[in-house]
């Protein structure tokens, strides 16, 4: 009832506007008025106002009449109410939502119209002259604004809203703001005046009526109690009053997790089980702690805060599966120790220092470890063993002891061996019962310094408890080598050399090992009187070989052999003799040597470079014409086989080359046989003209070789009898011949035909010289046909 009087008193308040300014339009415009202003140049402007009686129309949204909605009346000043204008309408709208009467100039709606959709309309108007289309006045402008009804309800801008807050959150602690908006026009009346409720939520949640922020409504929720929450929050316009529309969302709130819980070992005593042979890094065991929080609050560390087994093991946290992971720290030793005992805690690694007075954030337990026995190998008194022996030491005597013993409580016996890979030429043997080593050859530091070799040790019950050890042995010097000469000298003198003259420097070297070796240098006792020259120790280890008198005659004596004797200064002091040679040479008077009687000491005069030169030269040019006098032959024309028919020659070809022959190329030479019944008939090519005219002679008749004959019958036989030998009658492979024979082929693969059958007419074409072969071949062929 009340938004009906509402409706009715707006339609009123537009009326009464209407006449109103339609009576002051009509009253201020139905004279015109005259404004003078002057311009630049004087002159005086006149400016009239238009005689349009109209400024702004008023329409209410959402019509439901049968009939078109009247908007108002447009009217103009020179319409003199003859019927002579026209009134015409256009801009927005025009001709569809609003019509004109052209003749009165009242406007009508056509259909409902709404505000949301479009407030205001903007259209012109225009008078003109019926009966010249002239306009009577300018085309003006006016509006018409939709007033607006409460009939949009609130919307909100999402569907539905997800919003947190912390667990254990004081009342009143912000979670999200929901917005709703209303279409409907907020400068009139409450329509879009928008008032928020909570439908569903209580007694958790509130929310502002006027700026739609929902709070907590209840202090301590627990999100491990209840974690979600589902509000319903409802819109309503005309400031929530009765008759306002409404609209709801769904709000989602997830209460989110906060430290307020400590972790919690689920039993208070674990019990775990470990070889005494696992290694360090080895893993023991896991334990966990349980924590109700979630994410980063659940997040713990594991700590070994007592215990006798801090030094033996460690406690590591796994982050990812957050659980703590006993290893092995150090090995263990069943002997020495069979049980452990840790107290470890869980802490929660982020503490919430709000929650604190709720407790400690850490949880604490027992662990015990037992150690089980192992049956391990023998364990060396030392990781490696260094021993030293001099190398002069007696076969089978001891160099050095090691020892192993079971580390298990039954201490069972130990055996020794050597690893022979280690020693593959046996110089060293171990007491199997003992450990002493000692050597079974002689050693000797020169040959080989270090000794590298292992030693095993073996549980004598359980073959299968090895362990090794390295021992090197290092092999001491003594003094068993006698030093010698450092190098071969080779030493020459002038025969005309003086006495006292140094003709050269020696030294020595001793394989032995010493830190300050001393020579001492000097002659052998037989040749100190005797000798023709002198050892001068230089006190230095090195010695001057000096002459003892002048001049030396190499036609005489030309080698001269002087024994040195050396010696060291160790003890044992070792000698030897070293023998150096002295040739005699014959040297110019600058002491430069010549020659010597063995051999010269000046080069033998050679060829020159030039002469060299001009030999190699000379064997150039000759190979160049050797060379081109060979390419000069080969390039020569041959003659061809027949130049022309009447081309004959005075002489007949032996021919009987037919290639490369047989395949069997290994049988005896007929000839050389001398069997007369084995020589074959000279026969003549019959595609070329012979180059000889003289018939083939036959060599005189032999005498009967019959094992001659034997043999080549035994042979005859044994090759058709072999099955493995090629084809008596085998194609021959002939030589290119030229572009064709009119000859038959000459292998006996074509002997099935007779002589007769032969065409021999080619031998007419020859000329008169082979006029009677054609005669006897062509009669023979004359008489067969006859």
């Amino acid at each position: 009832m009340r938004t009906y009087y509402c409706f009715l008193l707006l339609v009123w308040v537009g009326q009464c506007q209407q006449i109103f300014t339609g009576s002051v339009v009509k009253r201020t415009r139905s004279r015109k008025e005259k404004g003078q202003v002057s311009d630049s140049n004087g002159k005086e402007l006149n400016r009239y106002k238009r005689s349009w009686m109209w400024n702004q129309f008023f329409l209410l949204e959402e019509y439901t009449g049968s009939d078109y909605q009247y908007v108002g009346k447009l009217h103009s000043d020179q319409d003199k109410g003859d019927g002579s204008l026209k009134y015409i309408l256009s801009g927005d709208g025009a001709g569809d939502l609003f019509i004109i009467n052209e003749n009165t100039g009242d406007i009508q709606a056509t259909r409902r119209l709404d505000r949301e959709e479009k407030p205001v309309y903007i259209l012109r108007a225009q008078a003109v002259n019926k009966r010249t289309g002239i306009p009577v006045e300018p085309e003006s402008e006016f509006i018409i604004k939709i007033h607006d009804i409460n009939d949009s309800e609130p919307k909100f801008t999402k569907e539905i809203y997800t919003g947190t807050v912390p667990e254990m959150s004081e009342v009143g602690t912000f979670v999200l703001q929901v917005t709703a908006t209303d279409a409907d026009d907020p400068t009139y009346g409450n329509s879009a005046r928008v008032v928020y409720s909570i439908l569903q939520g209580q007694p958790y949640f509130s929310v502002e009526s006027e700026s739609g922020v929902i709070k907590t409504a209840l202090p301590n929720m627990d999100r491990e109690n209840k974690d979600k929450y589902q509000v319903v929050i409802q819109a309503k316009d005309m400031g929530g009053q009765m008759g306002g529309l409404s609209g709801t969302t769904v709000v989602n709130i997830t209460l989110t997790d906060v430290n307020d819980n400590p972790p919690r070992f689920p039993q208070s005593t674990y019990q775990f089980k470990i070889a005494e042979s696992a290694p360090p890094g080895h893993l023991v065991g896991k334990i966990k702690a349980n924590d109700i929080d979630e994410g980063v609050n659940a997040e713990i560390t594991y700590h070994i805060a007592d215990g006798d087994g801090s030094d033996m093991f460690d406690l590591i946290t796994d982050k990812n599966t957050q659980e703590g992971l006993i290893m092995v720290k150090k090995a263990l030793d069943f002997e020495k120790k069979k049980l452990y005992t840790l107290k470890v805690e869980a802490v929660n690694t982020n503490v919430d220092p709000r929650f604190l007075y709720l407790g400690p954030f850490k949880d604490f337990a027992s662990i015990r470890i037992n150690v089980e026995d192992v049956d391990e190998p023998p364990v060396f008194s030392r990781p490696v063993y260094i021993l030293e022996v001099k190398e002069d030491v007696k076969i089978n005597s001891t160099i050095g002891t090691v020892t192993a013993q079971d580390p298990d409580v039954f201490k069972r016996p130990v055996r020794y061996s050597l690893d022979r890979h280690t020693d593959m030429d046996r110089i060293f043997n171990i007491d199997h019962g003992n450990g002493s080593i000692f050597a079974s050859k002689s050693l000797d530091r020169e040959t080989l310094q270090w000794h590298n070799i292992t030693v095993i040790a073996t549980e004598i019950e359980n073959p299968k408890d090895i362990s090794r050890v390295p021992v090197f042995i290092k092999v001491l010097d003594v003094n068993d080598n006698a030093p010698e000469l450092a190098m071969f000298y080779e030493t020459f003198i002038c025969e005309n050399a003086k006495a006292g003259q140094l003709i050269q420097t020696i030294s020595a070297v001793d394989k032995d090992d010493s830190p300050q070796p001393h020579f001492l240098f000097s002659l052998v006792p037989e040749a100190v009187t005797t000798s023709n020259f002198t050892v001068h120790d230089n006190k230095d280890n090195t010695a001057g070989i000096v002459t003892r008198r002048n001049g030396y005659n190499r036609h005489e004596i030309n080698t001269y052999l002087l024994p040195v004797l050396i010696s060291d200064s160790d003890y044992p002091i070792q000698s030897s003799t070293g023998t150096l040679t002295i040739r005699v040479c014959a040297c110019d008077r600058w002491g430069n040597m010549q020659s010597c009687h063995a051999e010269a000491l000046i080069h033998p005069t050679g060829l020159s470079t030039g002469a060299l030169i001009a030999i190699l030269l000379c064997i150039i040019i000759l190979l160049v014409t050797v060379v081109l006098f060979a390419a000069l032959r080969r390039q020569r024309k041959k003659e061809p086989l027949i130049v022309s028919k009447e081309d004959i020659r005075d002489n007949i070809v032996s021919y009987n080359d037919e290639g490369g022959g047989e395949e069997d190329t290994q049988a005896f030479d007929i000839g050389t046989l001398r069997n007369p019944e084995a020589i074959e008939d000279n026969k003549l090519r019959r595609d070329i003209v012979p180059e000889t005219l003289f018939l083939p002679r036959r060599t005189a008749t032999a005498r009967d070789n019959t094992d001659v004959r034997d043999f080549i019958n035994q042979r005859l036989k044994d090759n058709d009898t072999d099955p493995t030998a090629p084809p008596y009658d085998s194609l021959a492979t002939y030589a290119y011949e030229g572009n064709g024979s009119v000859a038959e082929s000459l292998s006996s693969l074509g002997s099935m035909t007779t002589e007769g059958d032969q065409d021999y007419d080619y031998l007419n074409d020859w000329g008169p010289r082979f006029r009677k072969l054609a005669d006897m071949y062509g009669s023979a062929e004359s008489d067969k046909d006859s």
